[in-house]
């Protein structure tokens, strides 16, 4: 048993892996990262420019794009990559369903991401519309369709939900954010049960970005500041226990009820930007019931060979508190509110300019395997 299998079946925490690449799907990596522990894949415009620019495995599939645009080559790339990677996270999905369908759970697990056009971050309608047709054209129930928490993401949303489809809402940044997102969640699950859909095939999760935060905030502290490294998660106890009061809510409790799975936080951005910072700050002390940590390769090495977890603080009440109370006693100087709204202007941007990147690497590939 290594320590990823420990996260899930001893704290409840379901281990996800942030990358994705043709090569691993080909040569049995990812396989071989499921049977270790791991139980989803997250995938954004970044990761997608990575692989595509370093790895041969997708020369056939430039070479076969023909006629297409290579925005509409790099899609299908994609897709077919998420597609794939699906099928191997298939058995944890299924056994999931089976355990919630059995009510030892509540929620559903083996899912893999894939992002909508970042451009459409400020674009309600095009956002809904590309969720449409990439759950479609995937056509595979363990997907999670991306979608950014900026206010359009928020309206767009419960619309993609209450059309069925299963939602992955990233680039979240504040506890403010986190819980407009689960009202966001709320309501589209809502209007699914209204129209007589089946909730239990309706999956969500909340990314609330973790290290970036500690870096913005740290760079507002003074050398030696006690409060160094420490913001970041305070902020996700502070989620956490947000996630737990309205996960009991009455509103919430009915749908649970009517067999929806509860949308999980999700932390992500898990790896130590400041090399003096341990390297599973942002996973050992985060191991709580009913969330995931999805984590980049050399963090998911490291969790895969902890051989003990201790307990969480996120699990303790007092514990939590005495975290939370943490965020209060930040210098007067530091504006958590204002470092979330340039952390999400800046995180939209990232990845409109991996997805350019990405179209550029396709383009210059195509000619290279030509």
């Amino acid at each position: 048993m290594t320590g990823l299998h420990q996260l899930f079946s001893g704290h409840g925490q379901s281990p996800w892996i942030d990358n994705i690449r043709r090569d691993w799907l080909d040569d049995g990596t990812l396989q071989a990262l499921v049977d270790q522990g791991v139980r989803g894949v997250t995938s954004n415009p970044s990761i997608f420019a990575k692989a595509l620019a370093t790895s041969d495995a997708y020369a056939a599939g430039l070479r076969d794009g023909g006629g297409r645009s290579d925005e509409e080559l790099f899609e299908e790339l994609a897709m077919r990559d998420v597609r794939d990677a699906c099928a191997v996270l298939d058995p944890i999905y299924s056994a999931s369903r089976a355990a919630f369908a059995a009510r030892q759970t509540e929620f559903t697990d083996g899912f893999v991401s894939l992002e909508v056009d970042p451009r459409l971050a400020f674009d309600v309608e095009g956002t809904v519309q590309a969720a449409e047709r990439l759950s479609a054209a995937v056509g595979t129930e363990n997907l999670l369709i991306k979608i950014p928490a900026t206010d359009e993401g928020l309206e767009a949303i419960p619309r993609v939900l209450a059309r069925g489809i299963s939602v992955n809402v990233t680039l979240i940044f504040s506890v403010e954010r986190y819980d407009q997102v689960f009202t966001a969640w709320l309501e589209g699950i809502e209007r699914a049960d209204a129209a007589g859909d089946d909730l239990a095939r309706i999956a969500s999760v909340a990314s609330v970005f973790v290290s970036r935060v500690d870096t913005a905030v740290d760079a507002q502290l003074a050398p030696g500041d006690p409060h160094r490294g420490r913001t970041a998660n305070a902020q996700v106890a502070a989620v956490y226990e947000r996630f737990l009061q309205r996960s009991a809510e009455p509103r919430t409790r009915q749908q649970l009820a009517h067999r929806a799975p509860i949308q999980r936080p999700l932390w992500a951005s898990t790896s130590v930007k400041n090399p003096d910072y341990d390297e599973l700050l942002y996973v050992a002390p985060l191991a709580a019931p009913s969330t995931v940590n999805t984590m980049p390769d050399a963090t998911l090495e490291a969790a895969s060979r902890r051989e003990d977890w201790e307990l969480s603080p996120l699990t303790d009440a007092r514990a939590r508190r005495a975290l939370i109370d943490e965020l209060g006693d930040l210098p007067a100087g530091v504006d958590l509110a204002a470092t979330a709204a340039r952390l999400e202007a800046e995180g939209v941007q990232a990845f409109v300019d991996a997805y350019e990147s990405v179209l550029a690497t396709v383009a210059s590939r195509r000619r290279e395997v030509a």
